[in-house]
């Protein structure tokens, strides 16, 4: 796992449901099927409006037109991130549109554990409210190792919660990798 991650963010609200993240109408595509899965990344948050809430930069698509996957590898999100139905499609899309990360304030649960059991992501909880302080465009710098984010266009650091017991399954690639590396499975 990296313990540093760097990128432009993409800024969104509170309450993104998983049908944002990637809406139903594209959960035909095969995840299993490298030619398919791709499309998961170039439909994801394609659900979410794009003057979401007056944030800054809530003009800018998630993914151009035309590609699959996005220019920013860090979402930054609100309060309930991942709300809605259990749609395990919805990490993994994040996932292929080249998000590494997503920092927000609280998660639904079934979400964060679809982000960590899958390796998709890393869900990151951040201490204060970003969504009015990060806008999207701005490169951002994650160090899990001192639990902060750095906005590198503004220079303002932001501290993060520990990812605590749920940092060993994402280093171990997912929840069955680190059962089997644990001994739990053989």
């Amino acid at each position: 796992m990296k313990t540093i991650i760097t990128g432009k963010a993409f800024v969104i609200g509170d309450n993104i449901d998983t049908d944002q993240i990637i809406p139903a109408e594209f959960l035909s595509y095969n995840p299993a099927i490298a030619e398919e899965r791709r499309f998961f990344g170039k439909y994801a948050l394609c659900g979410v409006p794009m003057a979401a809430s007056g944030l800054p930069g809530g003009n800018t698509p998630f993914v151009a037109e035309g590609q699959f996957a996005s220019e920013f590898t860090v979402v930054i999100g609100g309060r309930n991130f991942g709300c809605g139905s259990s749609r395990e499609h919805a990490p993994l899309a994040l996932a292929e549109a080249g998000v590494q990360a997503v920092v927000a304030e609280s998660y639904a649960r079934i979400f964060y554990r679809n982000s960590i059991n899958g390796a998709y992501i890393i869900p990151v909880e951040t201490v204060q409210r970003l969504v009015e302080t990060i806008a999207t465009g701005d490169d951002v710098e994650i160090n899990l190792t001192t639990g902060t984010l750095k906005n590198i266009t503004s220079g303002k650091t932001f501290a993060l919660k520990p990812l605590g017991d749920v940092q060993a399954i994402i280093e171990a690639g997912g929840i069955f990798a680190y059962a089997k590396q644990s001994g739990l499975l053989k």
